[in-house]
């Protein structure tokens, strides 16, 4: 079989999109289990054009630290403290003492 052609996948968006309508390919059941492989096929090259734009991305320090925040679903703003996580951790302090 041909390696698939993920040319017209140019933004991770549209790999996310096509991932996901492969997903929703795959799940139904009149898909046959060729037409599976076919897909399963293209979505291992669409994940790995994937990797390879994000391992070629050069991140600023701001975009580095808000994907960090939101990978640890926190803050995103660099050189603030998350509110949420502030509470808790006093309440968690409080608690010690009792």
């Amino acid at each position: 079989m041909a390696k698939p052609d993920t040319a017209p996948y140019k933004t991770f968006d549209q790999i996310t999109d096509r991932l996901d309508e492969i997903v929703s390919q795959v799940r139904d059941k009149e898909t046959s289990l060729e037409r599976s492989l076919d897909l399963f096929d293209e979505a291992i090259a669409l994940g790995s054009k994937a990797v390879d734009m994000v391992d070629r991305t050069n991140f600023t320090p701001e975009e580095e630290a808000k994907l960090r925040a939101e990978a640890d679903g926190k803050d995103a703003r660099p050189g603030e403290k998350n509110e949420g996580a502030q509470a808790q951790n006093a309440g968690d302090r409080q608690g010690e003492g009792a």
